[in-house]
């Protein structure tokens, strides 16, 4: 995996469709969480608990897991609710787990049509334990891709890896396995072409800081300071796309665990009604984000 440093003000202009200033992807992670791992080293459960000092993994941590499984049981369905107040799609991602062990979830994003990306077999298995295994790795997305082709009935076209955290390997596994795009890189405000060995890949960035986990877990930002986070970023992003004359790409990422609590929701209807006020935001999708860019990407990144 390799691709070029590239300065945002040497690029060349990216137009997106409809005179498009911010592709706009709110994204869903609908995530599964093993009670027990036959470990007794602590489990770091594919992100940061609720409650400090993890136990060793096999030995059940209900705080912890129920505190996620939270999102499962009610979260997950407020916020299905809202976007679909708001008429507004969410892009999923999906454990292979989410579909085997909680699959009206699954097939409620399936009703409404919205995007779903796969998002490796179980949250708790970061792909970084196969670092130097890459046939093990290999396996373990196979064994992701063959899930999601059953669950949602045709092949994954993007993946993004539990906690993000991918190996050297990931995207030429990916590519090699058919897959348009790739998320786990959070380095950039446009798509970008990644190379592999298995020929170039979308990279369409994901985002940790702009982020229900970090704003509101890990910082403790109240639903005001959220919003604001929130209608700043997209605000100065619609503003210096105007002034580059060059789109720009805005993802915000949601945990149903965190931002599905009922206290939450307010926040985030707010920032809906400010978004769709706004000339110029384009609720895309990752697969018309990449699509477009492979037809559009001459000249953007030398």
């Amino acid at each position: 995996m390799k691709y070029p440093f590239s300065a945002i003000p040497s690029r060349g202009q990216l137009q997106f469709p409809n005179g498009a200033k911010v592709a706009l992807i709110i994204t869903a992670n609908l995530e599964y969480w093993d009670l027990v791992k036959d470990t007794d080293k602590p489990y770091y459960a594919g992100g940061p608990p609720i409650l400090p000092d993890l136990l060793p993994g096999n030995v059940p941590d209900f705080p912890n897991f129920t505190w996620r499984e939270y999102g499962q049981r009610v979260g997950i369905w407020r916020l299905f609710e809202c976007f679909d107040n708001a008429g507004i799609p969410l892009s999923c991602t999906m454990n292979a787990k989410t579909a085997l062990e909680i699959p009206q979830i699954i097939e409620a994003v399936k009703e409404r049509k919205w995007e779903m990306l796969a998002h490796n077999y179980e949250q708790g298995e970061l792909m970084t334990n196969f670092a130097d295994d890459p046939v093990k790795e290999e396996e373990i997305i196979k064994a992701t891709l063959d899930v999601y082709t059953d669950a949602i009935g045709k092949p994954a076209l993007g993946w993004l890896s539990s906690s993000l955290r991918g190996t050297m390997n990931t995207c030429s596994i990916i590519k090699k396995n058919g897959l348009l795009f790739y998320c786990d890189l959070m380095n950039d405000d446009q798509p970008y072409l990644i190379e592999t060995p298995n020929g170039p890949i979308v990279g369409i960035p994901y985002s940790n800081e702009i982020n229900d986990f970090t704003l509101m877990t890990r910082r403790g930002y109240t639903n005001d300071q959220f919003v604001d986070v929130l209608k700043c970023e997209l605000s100065e992003l619609l503003s210096e796309s105007i002034r580059a004359n060059s789109s720009r790409l805005m993802n915000l990422g949601l945990h149903p665990h965190v931002s599905g609590r009922a206290y939450r929701m307010p926040a985030i209807r707010e920032f809906l009604d400010f978004a769709k006020k706004q000339d110029g935001v384009w609720f895309a999708t990752r697969e018309e984000l990449a699509r477009w860019y492979l037809d559009n990407h001459d000249g953007h990144i030398q």
